[in-house]
């Protein structure tokens, strides 16, 4: 079975390797690229490897935002918990790589304007890698304009866009004089643009050989020394000095920034482009009104999801720029031969010498350099796109179907850190498949914990007969298509909370299991494993002799999320409600041992600071029990998450971040501690499925409770909205699909 070679740096130590991975799969808005040649970011990615290779302490000196959470992390989940959590997040490979070139070999459904063939430079950290076949968002992806341009060439056109938008930023003009410090690959792009743009050009690099070739490529005067370039910048101004500076160099100094505040004119703009110390030294900026401005990589669209994922492009008339624009200008100044890449590409490795490159960029080899590109074959077999799954030549035959039989689709941070080696730990499981978006991360996943198999095919994963039981944890928004595509291939089904994002959604997934027509018992579980954690086992013990309603109050200080995070996304994320309140809802239900019968949502009121996510739930159960959550973001994240407190029959319980249970009763308090580590239920919830599965029992949780807590949370989320209470009826909601259904 097909597979590609791809680029991976070790997260501990920066080595780069070569590995055969899956190919991805071609999705909705994305094209698949057969790559042909990229380009090795001499600043971003060894500052990336210089990091890798730095030891946890240094890692911690240079990074101390990420020393403050894993404290964080340890207050509440407890030292073994962060251990484990990090050790996890080093042991995932890297993909380096953002700019490339290659052939248009699939085309994902929405995109109309390009066809199999067609010659595109691609971009983005995360798509555009090195790797023999990419899956690139449409916004990512601007076509070459003449057949005549190389794809070595055109796979510069990501730091051409970079370049560019450095010139927009700093609002050069025809004429203007402009000094640009820094003469590595990206400086030496911005003197060729701005000779383009009609320019006087002065450029300054202590290296004079970089130096050197921005004269000869049309720079008007060059220096090696500051004092050098304040003689030159004084001499082409009269005095006056220049009328803008593009900062393209690569340092923690701040001597570039304040050199620049020295030869820049009155209100002149300075504009960093590279990576450099920003401590300003405020006379001359002062003295000036020097106005001074920090270029956002490749343009409007960056780091924007809409624009770069969802494919939502900005209006031209608004924003006449965007990354995409840039990148096609910048590819248009090549086939007019307005740019001359030729004298910068110094390098050029095959895929597999790829970890040379590294090594020149790190100063292994003391060698000088500027482009390094990275060279593909155009032989490599274009039916890689198709076939994705890539099987250990030591497989063995599918075990015994009364066990659980798992293909796992996604491999994200919980699936690696929680999910999978809590069912690695049942007995009754095997690891057959793992399905990831990723290649790399699918072999990851299926190195480290045991898969026969990996793949980036969820199709094919479902399909597959070895398989008995899919487990789900990918993107919310896709959770009930694959929920619904497994039943109905009669697979027994985990899937990660939430189960879906509409009622529609849910109404599908009681449809398809409640007409699953396989000859075996099918399962339902979703991931609510905070009712097997076992404090809260031990919780409900002590309250099961109550005959009295229970008063429950649970609260969550979950933290802030930016408006952009994939789970404030309403069509990927479904917003924090449907993403994450879903779990506390389940739990009071199980809690309470009755149904939800109305549920009321409100929110605090902020600026614009939150999404939504300060809310307040209140909810009334059948047996007349009553709860409160209040799931805030705007605590301070190392303070405890999680607190249940739930009185009634003269008796008091509280759970405190599932490392502290205080049971109190006649004046008698029993105290349950775990001081090293949480345990929130994730082996025993997956034990007690597998155990099902084996013993072809029903699921461990009802299937009113899924549909109870899910309608529930379904329709806070819609309270929130209207600003009313909403009444749930679960069992009549699924007598009505189940009649449906029979007719």
């Amino acid at each position: 079975m097909h597979r590609m070679r791809q680029v991976l740096q070790d997260a501990r130590t920066g080595a780069v390797r070569i590995e055969e991975v899956p190919a991805p799969q071609l999705l909705a808005g994305c094209v698949l690229v057969r790559v042909a040649a990229s380009i090795v970011s001499a600043g971003t990615e060894r500052a990336s490897a210089e990091f890798a290779r730095k030891n946890l302490l240094e890692k911690a000196r240079s990074r101390p935002d990420l020393v403050r959470e894993v404290i964080h992390k340890v207050q509440r989940d407890g030292i073994l918990s962060t251990l484990q959590a990090v050790r996890s997040r080093l042991d995932q490979p890297q993909s380096p790589g953002y700019s490339s070139a290659g052939t248009v070999i699939g085309i994902g459904e929405g995109v109309t304007d390009l066809q199999v063939g067609d010659r595109v430079a691609c971009a983005g950290a995360g798509f555009a890698l090195h790797a023999e076949i990419a899956c690139i968002p449409r916004l990512l992806v601007a076509r070459i304009p003449d057949q005549e341009v190389p794809f070595e060439e055109s796979a510069f056109a990501t730091l051409g866009a970079v370049a560019l938008h450095g010139l927009r930023t700093a609002e050069v003009k025809l004429g203007d004089l402009v000094a640009v410090i820094g003469l590595g690959l990206l400086g030496q792009l911005t003197t060729q643009l701005l000779k383009a743009a009609g320019c006087r050009v002065l450029g300054m690099d202590i290296d004079g050989a970089r130096a050197e070739i921005a004269r000869q490529m049309g720079a008007d005067a060059v220096a090696t020394s500051a004092a050098a370039f304040q003689d030159i910048c004084g001499h082409f101004s009269s005095g006056a000095g220049v009328d803008s500076v593009l900062i393209t160099a690569e340092t923690a100094s701040s001597e570039p920034v304040n050199l620049a505040g020295t030869i820049a004119r009155d209100r002149a703009i300075v504009v960093a482009v590279g990576t450099v110390g920003i401590e300003i030294e405020r006379k001359a900026y002062y003295e000036k009104e020097i106005d001074f401005r920090i270029s956002r990589s490749y343009g409007p669209g960056r780091y924007d999801t809409a624009y770069e994922q969802k494919g939502r492009d900005y209006p031209i008339g608004y924003v006449r720029w965007t990354e995409t624009r840039n990148m096609e200008a910048f590819l248009r100044l090549l086939a007019q031969k307005k740019i001359d890449l030729r004298p910068l590409i110094t390098h050029r490795f095959p895929i597999e010498r790829a970890a040379n490159a590294y090594s020149l960029i790190s100063g292994g080899s003391r060698e000088k350099y500027l482009g390094v590109a990275i060279q593909y074959s155009e032989t490599v077999d274009e039916s890689q796109s198709l076939a994705l799954v890539s099987r250990s030549p030591d497989s063995k035959n599918a075990p015994a179907s009364a066990e659980a039989c798992v293909g796992l689709l996604g491999a994200g941070v919980f699936a690696i850190n929680t999910l999978i080696p809590a069912i690695k730990s049942s007995t009754k499981t095997t690891l057959v498949s793992v399905c990831a978006a990723t290649g790399s991360h699918a072999q990851h996943a299926a190195k480290r914990f045991g898969f026969r198999e990996c793949t980036t095919d969820a199709t094919q994963l479902i399909a597959n007969p070895d398989i008995n039981t899919v487990v789900i944890a990918t993107r919310n928004h896709l959770h009930s298509g694959q929920v619904v595509a497994a039943i109905h291939a009669g697979k027994h089904v985990f899937c990660e909370k939430p189960l879906c994002l509409s009622e529609d959604e849910l109404s599908e997934i009681v449809r398809a299991y409640s007409g699953s027509e396989s000859p075996r018992r099918v399962n339902l579980m979703v991931g609510f494993n905070r009712r097997f954690a076992p404090m809260v086992r031990e919780m409900k013990s002590f309250l099961a002799s109550i005959s009295e309603p229970l008063a429950m109050y649970y609260r969550i200080n979950a933290g802030y999320l930016p408006a952009d995070h994939w789970m404030n996304d309403r069509e990927q994320g479904g917003g924090r409600i449907l993403g994450e309140v879903c779990h506390f809802i389940d739990l009071l239900i199980f809690v309470a041992d009755s149904p939800i019968v109305e549920i009321e949502a409100r929110s605090l009121s902020d600026s614009g600071r939150y999404s939504g996510d300060n809310i307040l739930v209140s909810i009334r159960f059948a047996n007349g029990s009553m709860g409160t959550i209040q799931y805030l973001a705007n605590g301070d994240r190392s303070f405890s998450k999680e607190r249940l407190e739930v009185f009634g029959g003269g008796s008091v319980a509280v759970l405190e971040d599932f490392r502290r249970l205080e049971l109190v009763r006649h004046g008698q308090k029993r105290t349950i501690h775990s001081r090293w580590r949480q345990d929130k239920g994730h082996k025993a919830e997956w034990a007690a499925f597998a155990d099902s599965i084996q013993r072809g029992a029903e699921a461990p949780i009802p299937l009113r409770d899924i549909v109870c807590s899910t309608l529930a949370t379904l329709r806070a989320d819609r309270s929130l909205a209207i600003a009313k209470s909403l009444r749930i009826d679960a069992d009549a909601f699924l007598d009505t699909i189940l009649k449906d259904a029979t007719r």
